[in-house]
């Protein structure tokens, strides 16, 4: 099955019959496709066949039935995508679906007006259904719309078929990757959070102490408060402002990770101390926590495995090293093809598709998975400061 969308029809299924007999009206099932990474959820569904059709150039001509070797048209399944199986109700079926290329060259957008963002939705939702090799990613860390193609010539296409089918005009955006910051050292911080303006007031003190930790192990927080300096129903308020200001950042606006903040010692009033008043205090102390100390900067590091032809592997090599990779290994296979494995900073490959197709003359290809997140050099944490402060 292939999924298409038209503009005063809507979404059309072109569907090719290997076996059996498909009539109107017929109740079927729907089964596919294993791409849910993607954005391609799996279906296991059945959907009611409405009219059938055969295409005939730009026209359609209305049929009762088709039968093997036909190709046939129905209109507005809602569920059925490209690649998916259409089999009996009662006998369900699934072929062997299509081994799809990895869109690896990420295309960050946004929506050009008003107009165009009430559309974007729809419009990359119908484009994605239609093409199971481009990927649509909501980024929840940099807040971006991000459409993974093959290529350029296939991101260009999809921009125009969003332009040109659905009426949505969108304008390309740099690409960001999800950074995020830890402290490099202990620190301390106090947050005093006192204020009276007649009648009920705000008091709340919270002493903290921050560590970093190993990655991958989050937000910790500790509580070694002693003889009820901090009352106990307060002590979750200072952890959710600590925990809330974590995720906002501390200094470049990037989420704060693997630290782990201890709640030393506070004070409290007996009538103007609240649960807000102690998130703000928390806040405040892990920012000043932050300003007495060195702050990190971690970028995203991914697995690299490029299979390139021999005479390219040297120049690919280069070209890893030069984009602060590790090469961590190299291994021949079938075909004078090599297999190189690196750890390269994702914020240096965001084109590496382009790049290396125009390195290999278009015969190497390459796959990659998020490793980890690492300290990321302090020239180049600088650089990337500097350019957040300037586009701010």
């Amino acid at each position: 099955m292939k999924t298409s969308s038209d503009p005063y029809v809507g979404r059309i299924s072109l569907i090719r019959v290997f076996s059996g007999t498909l009539r109107a009206d017929q109740t079927v099932h729907v089964s596919g496709h294993g791409l849910a990474d993607r954005g391609h959820e799996d279906h296991d569904v059945d959907e009611r066949i409405g009219a059938l059709s055969t295409p005939f150039g730009k026209q359609q001509r209305p049929v009762p039935h088709v039968i093997a070797g036909d190709l046939a048209c129905v209109a507005k399944l809602a569920r059925a995508e490209t690649g998916d199986t259409i089999s009996a109700k009662e006998d369900p079926l699934l072929m062997e679906p299509w081994e799809m290329p990895d869109p690896l060259l990420p295309l960050a957008i946004q929506a050009h007006s008003k107009p165009d963002e009430d559309k974007l939705s729809q419009g990359l939702a119908r484009l994605v259904a239609e093409d199971p090799t481009m990927r649509l990613e909501q980024n929840q860390d940099t807040h971006q719309v991000v459409l993974w193609c093959l290529g350029e010539a296939h991101a260009d296409v999809a921009l125009e078929r969003l332009r040109s089918r659905y009426g949505v005009q969108v304008d390309v955006v740099p690409h960001k990757v999800s950074l995020r910051e830890t402290f490099g050292g202990r620190a301390s911080g106090r947050g005093r959070h006192v204020k009276q303006s007649g009648g009920h007031g705000q008091y709340a003190i919270c002493e903290i102490e921050v560590e970093p930790l190993p990655g991958g192990s989050g937000i910790e927080f500790v509580d070694k408060v002693v003889g009820g300096a901090v009352p106990r129903q307060f002590i979750p308020s200072v952890e959710k402002g600590v925990r809330a200001q974590a995720a906002k950042g501390v200094a470049a606006g990037h989420p704060l990770v693997d630290v782990r903040v201890t709640l030393l010692d506070g004070k409290a009033h007996s009538v103007d101390s609240s649960d807000a008043a102690f998130q703000t205090a928390g806040a405040l102390a892990l920012r000043e926590a932050a300003a007495d100390a060195r702050i990190l900067l971690l970028e995203p590091v991914a697995e690299v495995s490029v299979l390139v032809g021999d005479d390219y592997v040297g120049a690919v090599m280069s070209d890893l090293s030069g984009r602060r990779g590790r090469v961590l290994g190299t291994e021949q296979t079938p075909g004078g093809r090599t297999l190189i494995r690196a750890e390269v900073p994702e914020i240096e490959i965001g084109r590496y598709a382009v790049d290396l197709r125009s390195l290999s003359h278009g015969t190497a290809r390459f796959s990659r998975r998020y490793a980890r997140h690492e300290p990321m050099p302090p020239q180049v944490a600088e650089r990337v400061r500097e350019e957040a402060t300037a586009n701010a």
